[in-house]
């Protein structure tokens, strides 16, 4: 008996539990995103317009992705709704090329994985985030969506309200954080200020007063005395002496592009090309602001200050950031010491609980272990008890059942023909035994797991000519059995999943 036949006969088009990764689970993005909720879903979703920071920890399957993606559909409605008061999107959920580059900078022993991720700080956390927030807004910029029914689309009218000095903070914004590959960084940068309409032609005036005075020197030389005199001592002496402003301003640049390349770990700056851009804006435009030069969070701070006021003149009025997939990153690796030398250093009250911006930290339950474990320090430092901690991603009995009638109606063939679960079984088997081996299952993914395999089972079990349309009692119970002992292997880490 093939499985096609058992679904068709229950009016259902595809099978319901084939995928297990929200990620990938065109069921999930099509049909379930919206109306599929966990029951704390209010308490971890917040309210946009009040941004909240809540951390979750649940086990392998548990739906970490699928509130990732959840969170993002919401908000970008919210977004569509209310375009003059959207949320910024930032998804931090792809920590290998800021680890790949910051284990690049270290030697020796301090480059094994346990030692690198040890070495890791909240800067360089704050750094990541400004570098995905500035790179996003950037290609917003410079590449405008054209469906109007984004919302997260800048408009003219909105790029028009920024004053010139927002705009210069978004051109030192760029200069230090937009490390993409998509265009050479002096191309980018130029793109940029030529969208902005920003003006540095002032900033040359110690380049221009190089050039005026040795061509002025050079022409004078040869009306009045020829051209033997122009390697004179006092032609070269002008000459030099006009062009060291310019010398002194490039070597200070030059030494402050090499501590903001030295100090922002997260991905690889070049110096020369870094001190070429900050050399195009005026003196005392940037003089006294805040460069990431040093090893401490407080200058990223005020560079996330001046991102969030141009964030709020074009249109949103706070931040969201999602934290996601941090046991899969390849130093990692699972391992659930070196996800707490990752993350620890995030839990800062003053960080995440900064003005304007809100925090969904996503979390492997491994690292639960190492929470419990801590001592007071941490707990005043880090103030879990107003982050809306939630220790366990728990599923009842009663929410698997849910879901799972939920992916029926979504493959059924039309809202008419809408098959309950309990109708693919026996009569015998009523909707409370069915909501007690679910609540076994503990998770969404060890749910569509099993019933996935359960189906298979059944349809294995007859043949074309002679067809069962309702799975056994017996059936249930021996593949039930069989789950649960393969899925206790795999939790001790016998299995392979």
């Amino acid at each position: 008996m093939k499985v096609e036949q058992f679904l068709a006969q229950h009016h259902i088009v595809e099978n319901p539990f084939g995928q297990e990764d929200a990620q990938t689970d065109h069921v999930f993005r099509e049909f379930c995103l919206d109306g599929t909720h966990h029951p704390a879903w209010d308490k971890i979703y917040g309210n946009p317009k009040s941004p909240s920071t809540s951390v979750v920890f649940g086990e392998k399957g548990a739906g970490k992705t699928a509130l990732r993606l959840q969170i993002v559909d919401q908000l970008r409605r919210h977004n569509r709704e209310n375009p003059e008061d959207r949320t910024f999107i930032i998804e931090y959920d792809d920590f290998n090329p800021f680890l790949d580059a910051f284990r690049e900078r270290l030697h020796g022993r301090k480059r094994r994985p346990e030692r690198v991720l040890a070495q890791w700080c909240l800067w360089d956390h704050m750094d990541a985030i400004l570098s995905l927030g500035v790179r996003q807004l950037v290609k917003g910029l410079l590449e405008p969506s054209t469906d109007s029914a984004d919302g997260e689309r800048i408009t003219p009218d909105q790029q028009e309200r920024l004053p010139r000095l927002q705009k210069r903070d978004l051109l030192l914004l760029e200069a230090l954080y937009d490390h993409t590959y998509d265009q050479p960084a002096r191309q980018r940068w130029r793109a940029l200020k030529r969208k902005l309409r920003f003006s540095t032609w002032k900033a040359e005036w110690d380049r221009a007063l190089g050039f005026v005075a040795t061509a002025t020197t050079a022409g004078l030389i040869l009306k009045y005395s020829g051209w033997k005199n122009l390697v004179s001592w006092w032609a070269i002496a002008i000459v030099v002496g006009s062009w060291l402003p310019w010398v002194w301003r490039q070597a200070r640049l030059m030494w402050t592009a090499w501590r903001i390349a030295r100090q922002v770990r997260v991905f690889d700056h070049i110096p020369n090309t870094l001190r070429h851009l900050l050399a195009r804006f005026e003196r005392q435009e940037i003089a006294g602001q805040p460069l990431p030069t040093k090893d401490r969070s407080d200058d990223r701070y005020e560079l996330l200050l001046k991102f969030q006021t141009i964030l709020n003149t074009l249109g949103f009025s706070n931040i969201i950031v999602l934290v996601d997939r941090v046991d899969e990153p390849h130093l990692v690796n699972g391992n659930a010491e070196r996800m707490r030398d990752l993350l620890w250093s995030m839990f800062d009250n003053k960080f995440l609980k900064h003005p304007g911006i809100g925090f969904k930290m996503l979390l492997p339950a491994e690292v639960v272990f190492f929470l419990n474990r801590e001592e007071k320090q941490f707990y005043e430092r880090s103030r879990l008890d107003k982050q809306n901690l939630i220790p366990s991603l728990e599923w009842t009995g009663e929410s698997l059942y849910d879901i799972a009638n939920d992916r029926l109606r979504a493959c059924a063939k039309t809202p008419e023909q809408t098959p309950a679960i309990e109708e693919l079984f026996e009569d015998s088997i009523g909707q409370k035994e069915l909501i007690d081996v679910f609540f076994r299952l503990r998770v969404p993914r060890h749910l569509f797991k099993f019933l996935y395999r359960l189906i298979v089972d059944h349809c294995n079990r007859h043949t074309d000519q002679n067809p069962s349309w309702q799975i056994s009692s017996d059936t249930l119970q021996a593949t039930l059995a069989l789950y649960l002992r393969d899925l206790d292997a795999f939790d001790r880490g016998l299995g392979t999943g």
